[in-house]
Order: structure tokens, then sequence, then C-alpha cells
């Protein structure tokens, strides 16, 4: 596959478009590009956007190291926090809502939200109008142009409208997440000109929803040319965008009040905008505004679009591998980017170079112990961690999309399967982690050094523009036309219609709207969408208390009868088994696939998609590593877990007779328990899986989910920037 490999193109950029770091609010070009150099030839324009693009990667918002990793990818009722609060009150302060701060870990600010401040919340800022700012200098060098009318009423795209489209969709993803993660902020659209005040977030969405209406019709869909891969910023990713946007815009947000009340918040238009709020206080208010329906339509339309027309973009609904080993099209997905190709289901992916550095699997993928380098495969810290619940409770044990999001077993770093623990930290411990990316399944493994398996980042899939479709038509009171869109995720999802039985999860969920956002929980766990969509639906309330009674009956449980069993029939237990095999011996294979029908009850292929490479040596030879010392896992490289679902008695025979076997007792349920009568190093587990997420929500008062405005921010401003929502602006 060819990548687009950026540090190439910087270097090339003499007379390209560069911004200054030297101010957060001053994005103006170190060298402009003039009209003429930007027209002269297409090649220069592209350069210039090229800036902008890896900017957008580095800057890590966007699936990346960036506030992404920070804040968004373990914030939710089924994501969470790998690292313990103690050891990392910056990432779950923030996360889940300015909660519980031990006293000494945050300042307070003049409302009643506690308040951590971290240089990440800065470099979110200034990475994303360092973006903005590029984008600017090529977007006003377009504008500016003589062509540029005739550009505009041409119809079709052309080589430069599609960059200009591009510029004007990476301008518009920036502002996306800056509305989602800060609010209120500063619309700036020329380059080297201050913003003089923060702007109310739906003029701005209302800005860019236009800019891109503008630009569409220029743009080319994915697959239209061979100019351009989903690696950039397509016409069906601006569609998707447009709806995005949209879906957030008339969505519940927290707004803030000290700025003149309801009054500030207006549209491009200047109409002050209405809402219908759920909650509020003297410092902000939580609802939505009442015209939504007609951001709705709007996504309707470009979604659609989006559909009819999706160019070499499809729904993974086949698995092109072997069928008795494979047939799990949802694992296909992410099987193509482990193995370095642009996914089939991509939209928009952000590339990555291996030997370059790529956060997947590192940050985002299933953990490794292994050291730095020369490992098999090399650490893997693992920042994204699924919550139990989610793994044991709210996925149907059919659902194949479980064993590909969640895994419960990692590597030792040295060829070998190891079990993941539930105790708070990294690679090994953290709990179950994500299992979408993962090292041992690349076709070329990098073991030189970690972070650099050159995996890239899908930002937006095909999945997300048939859900935000199926939830529009559903809002908009169009069941008929929705339903076939749900049932297109959910067939793919259980292999067929029977199998997924849609007809009781709408009837569980009490409306097919319900039923079309939750299950966006299944489909992109940790992709990082479930925090947003939770806000902007109004969930908080009703899905929040029913986290934390469920979690606190699995506590008890497990304190006073050793398991819990769940609604679907999953037991989770204090104590698990686990022995170490050899696979290949007995199935062929070191690396297992989806688990064959009736072998459920197979320790080894059950649950799916772990193991570990089947031939780690022969990556070592072909490497040229020169640590090969540091594979020492032999034969015995399969872990086989016995009670994984099922309770076993450990004072009871069968328990004994799996130790006589040669099975090893391992902690599991009581970890999350806090069971210090287990263990002291327990104590208070329980607290970081259940109490402590989302422990700053409160019903009666807005939800505070912003990132604050750090104070080099507020500095640099020179006073015209404010921190609301309950937020300290004393530095």
């Amino acid at each position: 596959m060819k990548k687009i490999i950026y540090s190439m193109i910087l270097s090339a950029m003499v007379a390209g478009v560069t911004t200054s770091c030297s101010d957060f609010l001053d994005q103006s070009s170190d060298s402009e590009a003039g009209t003429d150099f930007v027209f002269s030839d297409p090649t220069t324009a592209r350069a210039a956007l090229m800036n902008g693009y890896e900017q957008w990667r580095s800057c890590g918002v966007a699936f990346g190291t960036g506030s992404f990793y920070h804040y968004v990818v373990s914030s939710s009722d089924i994501e969470t926090q790998g690292e313990s609060y103690s050891a990392q009150p910056w990432r779950w302060v923030p996360s889940y809502f300015y909660g519980y701060t031990n006293g000494n870990l945050s300042k307070q600010g003049p409302g009643t939200y506690g308040l951590y401040e971290n240089g990440m919340m800065s470099s979110t800022w200034t990475g994303l109008f360092n973006v903005i700012g590029i984008a600017n200098s090529l977007i006003e060098q377009f504008e500016s142009s003589s062509s540029y009318e005739a550009m505009i009423s041409q119809g079709t795209p052309s080589t430069l409208s599609e960059i200009y489209g591009e510029a004007i969709a990476l301008r518009a993803s920036c502002y996306y997440e800056l509305m989602r993660q800060y609010g209120d902020v500063p619309l700036q659209t020329k380059a080297g000109v201050e913003p003089e005040r923060l702007s109310p977030r739906d003029s701005i969405a209302d800005f860019v929803l236009k800019d891109l209406e503008k630009v569409i019709p220029l743009m080319y869909r994915s697959g239209e040319t061979t100019e351009i891969n989903k690696t950039y910023m397509t016409r069906t990713y601006a569609e998707g965008l447009l709806g995005r946007i949209c879906l957030w815009e008339a969505g519940y947000q927290t707004r803030r009040l000290d700025l003149g009340g309801e009054a500030f918040y207006k549209g491009l238009d200047g109409q002050q905008v209405s809402f219908d709020k759920v909650s509020s206080n003297n410092l902000c208010f939580y609802g939505r505004r009442t015209d939504w329906k007609k951001y709705y339509e709007l996504a309707e339309k470009y979604l659609g679009e989006a559909i009819s027309n999706h160019g070499n973009i499809i729904l993974q609904t086949t698995d092109p591998r072997d069928p008795s080993r494979f047939g799990n099209p949802y694992q296909y997905v992410f099987q193509q980017m482990n193995d370095l190709q642009i996914c089939n289901e991509s939209v928009y992916e952000i590339p990555e170079t291996q030997t370059q550095g790529s956060p997947r699997p590192y940050a985002f993928g299933r953990p490794s112990n292994g050291g730095s380098s020369n490992f098999y495969p090399c650490k893997t810290y693992g920042q994204a961690r699924m919550h139990p619940l989610y793994y044991y409770s709210y996925f149907d044990p059919n659902d194949m999309r479980r064993d590909v999001t969640c895994t419960v077993t990692g590597s030792d770093g040295h060829g070998a399967e190891a079990i993941l623990s539930f105790v708070k930290g990294s690679r090994l411990n953290g709990g179950i982690g994500l299992n979408k990316f993962d090292e041992n399944r690349m076709s070329k493994p990098y073991t030189v050094k970690q972070g650099q398996a050159g995996i890239n980042g899908v930002y937006m899939r095909y999945a997300d523009i048939i859900l935000m479709q199926a939830e529009v038509k559903a809002a908009l009171g169009k069941d008929g036309e929705a339903r076939p869109l749900l049932d297109m995720i959910r067939n793919r999802a259980f292999g067929s219609a029977e199998k997924a039985n849609t007809d009781a999860e709408i009837a569980k969920c009490g409306s097919l709207l319900d039923a079309i956002i939750e299950e966006r929980k299944f489909e992109f766990g940790g992709e990082g969408s479930r925090k947003w969509d939770l806000i902007r639906t109004n969930k908080l309330a009703t899905d929040i208390p029913e986290f934390h009674n469920e979690c606190a009956q699995m506590i008890s449980d497990l304190r006073t009868q050793g398991y819990h069993r769940f609604a679907n029939g999953n037991e989770i237990s204090n104590f698990i088994w686990v022995k170490l095999v050899d696979g290949k011996k007995e199935y062929g294979y070191r690396l297992t696939t989806q688990c064959p029908e009736g072998q459920k009850d197979n320790s080894v292929l059950y649950p799916s998609w772990r193991g570990q490479n089947d031939d780690w040596s022969k990556v070592a030879d072909n490497n040229g590593d020169a640590k090969k010392e540091a594979l020492t896992a032999g034969n015995l490289t399969n872990l086989s877990i016995k009670g994984l679902f099922r309770y076993i008695d450990p004072n009871g025979a069968e328990a004994s007779a799996l130790e006589a076997d040669g099975y090893t007792r391992v902690d599991w349920g009581c970890i999350i328990a806090g069971m210090e009568s287990v263990n002291q190093k327990y104590k208070d587990v329980d607290m970081q899986y259940n109490d402590l997420i989302y422990n700053g929500y409160k019903p009666s008062e807005p939800p505070v989910y912003m990132l604050l405005m750090h104070g080099n921010i507020l500095k640099n401003s020179k006073g015209k920037f404010t921190n609301g929502y309950g937020f300290s602006n004393d530095y």
C-alpha cells in the first residue's frame, strides 16, 4: 500500500505554507503562499495542504495520542481508564465531569466544579488552531484568485477544486473537535488576524456547514479519481462530516451563561437561538436548540447522498478468508488496517508510516508486556481499556463484535499469550484491552521499536454514516426508512437477521431510535464515540445510574458469593484458571480466529481472536533482530482459560482437578470488587470501576465535559478569553 509520507512532503515545503507556534492566537504564515504560487501548479497547492494534514495528524486529537488518548478513548461507561486514579488524576478528573479530586489534586474554581489543569488542554487548542491557520492561508489564496468564481461555478470536481474542498473540510474537522472539546471558541477565518472574542458555537457550526455545502459538489467521491485515496478528505468524508456536525449542533450540549446569558448564542445570521433546557444553574445550562430538526433534515440530505453514491466504500458484510476458520466480516475491517491496507469500509483514514510512529496498537491495541525494542511483540501500553460490564453484560454473547473489540489476554513480549489483570496500570495490568489492533495479527510485524507499527487511524467508517442516517431518520419519524439501516449493521454483527433478533433489541431499548443509539456503543467500542453520544442524545440521566447500579450489584455479588450472573447468562467470578498449551500442535496454528460453531466450551479457541503470531521466530529472522534471545516462549504459546464465563467453586472438586492438571488459579473478579481480603493491593480498586466513573455527574446539574482553556491560552489572549462553567481564570 502506498502511504503518504509526510516527512518527505514537509522537506519540500521551502516555499509552502507553515505556521508559527509563537502565539496561541496569531496563526499567520511564516511565508505566505501567493495566489500565483498556489494556482501555478496543483502540485504546489497540494504540498501546501499536506502541511495542514501533517499538523492534524501530529496533534493527536483525532484517534491519536493527544486529547483523544488522554480524555476521550477511556472515558465512558464502556471504555475506562487503565492507569489508577492516584497515578493519573489529570486524566481521570476531566474525563468524568470534574468530580472527586481528593482535595489536593485540583484547583477549585468559583463554581462547584473541580479543576485540574494540564498541558494537553493547551496543546490540543494550539494544535487545532495551527491547522486552521494553515487551512485559512490556503483557502484565502484560492478565494482571492481570479479563477475562483469560475471554479465555484463549474459544478463538477477538478484537481484544484478538490484541493480547495479538502482545505475547507480540514478546517471544518478542526472546528468540530474544538466545539466538542471546548464549547465556544474563536471563529478564525483569516490567517494572521487575531480574533477579538469567543464566538458562539452555533455561528461556528453554521459557518462550517455552509462552507461544506459549497464545496461538496466540487469534490471527488472516494474512488472517483486515482489522484487521491481514503487518506484524503474526499466528498464522501465531507458529506459524513456535515452529518456529524449537524447531529452535534442539534444535540444536547452544556452552554455557559457568563458571556451575556442565553442571548450570546446566535447563528451565523445573527438570530438568537432558543433552547429546551434539561438542567441549569447560575453558571451554565444543558439542553438542545428548539429548531434541531432543521439540522437533522440537512444531515439526512447529505448522509443520504453519501449512502446512495458511496464510490469504492462498502460496508464489509462478507469475509473473503477461509470460512472454516474466519467468517467474521467485522474483524476483517480491522485486519485490513493491521495489514497496513486501506480498509474497504474506511471513509477517511489518518495515515501513518511504519518506522515513523503510530499509536496503534501501542496506545489503542492488544496489550503486550514486551520491552521497547526487539520484543515479540514490543511493549503495548494499552490506554484504551474496556469496562467489564461492557464485555460481560452489555454484549450479546453471539455478537461477533465482542471478541474483536475486547480481549482478556495480551502478550508477554516473548511470544506467549498472557492473561490481563484488572489491577490498574499498563501493559498486562489495566483490565480488558481493545482488540481491534494487534501486532500479532500484522502480516509484517515491526519489532525494532515500540510505537512504530504504522497502522492508520480510521477517523470515519461507513458504518458511522449508516448509523447516523438511521438515527436521523428515526428522529424525524421515518422508522420505515431507519430500520433497514440498523438491520445492515446488526445483521453483519451477528451473521444473519435471525441471530440478530433486532425486534427483541428494539423492544428492550424501548424504541427504534433508542436501539440505534445503543447500537453505536457496540459498533464503535474503543473508537471514542460513546461519551459524546451519551451527551448529545441526553442519555446521561438514564445510562449513568443504570451503569452504577449494575456495577454495584456485580461487586456486591463477587464479595458475598464469589460470582455474579448477568441477564445474558454470562458469569464473572472472583477467580479463573489458566494454563499455557501448545496451540500449534493441537490446532495447527497459534493465532486463533473466530471460534467455530459449537466450540464455545473450547478454552483455547473461545473467546475468539487471541493467541499469538504463528511464527515469531520467522519474524525475528526476517527483521534481522539482534536481540532474538527475547523470544523464549517455546511451544507453549496459547492460554487455556477456565471459568471465564462460568463460576467454578475455588474449593470444589473441579478446581482441584484443574490445578492437578497444571492450571493456575488467577485472581479475577475479586480485583474489581476491591477485595483486600484476597490481596491488600486490591483495596479501593472497586471505586475505580464504579464510584469514580462519571462521579462528577449530577442529574440536577449541567454536565461539565469540556476541556478548560489552559492558563497559557488565557494569558496569550490578553484578556479576550475567559473560562466558563465554573472553571477558574486565576493562574
